[in-house]
Order: structure tokens, then sequence, then C-alpha cells
């Protein structure tokens, strides 16, 4: 068990892992039949294996929700509230 306090987006990441494992899951058993030539399942059956793209985009989403929260984390550190990076000087 880990002590670290959850950040923002770790849910969404940890979710969207269990979900992407789901449909991967999910497409081994759908596409077994192709391979020991059994009977095919029904077409959905097939829709299930879409949850890999639904975890990989809930994960996706959960990283960058930790990345915006690091940099307003940054940001609030460092006293600066501008969007922009500070002007340097060219030579």
């Amino acid at each position: 068990m880990s002590t670290d306090t959850p950040q923002a987006g770790d849910r969404l990441v940890r979710a969207g892992g269990i979900v992407f494992a789901l449909g991967a899951l999910a497409t081994l058993i759908t596409v077994a039949p192709l391979f020991l030539g059994t009977e095919r399942f029904p077409a959905p059956a097939y829709f299930v294996c879409m949850l890999m793209g639904v975890g990989f985009v809930l994960a996706a989403a959960g990283l960058l929700r930790s990345a915006a929260a690091q940099r307003q984390a940054v940001r609030a550190a460092s006293g600066t509230t501008s969007g922009t990076p500070a002007a340097t000087a060219q030579g």
C-alpha cells in the first residue's frame, strides 16, 4: 500500500487501466474461436473489445489532468499567474 496522497488524475489513470485490461481480455476471448476453429461469437460480443480504446482515452485524460495540476502547482509556487513563459534575452 502506498503512502502517497492521491493526485489529480490518479483515479482516471487507474480506472483507464482497469477498463483497458477488461477490453484486452475481451479481445483475447473473442479472437480465440477464430484460431481454435470453433463457432464465432455474435457481433455484440465484439463491441466489448472497444473497451480497450475507452480505457486508453480514460488513462490519457488522467495523465493530462495530472500534468495540468502539476503545472498549476509549479506556477502557484513560483508566484506567476500568466500562462506565457518569461521572455529570455537573446544574444
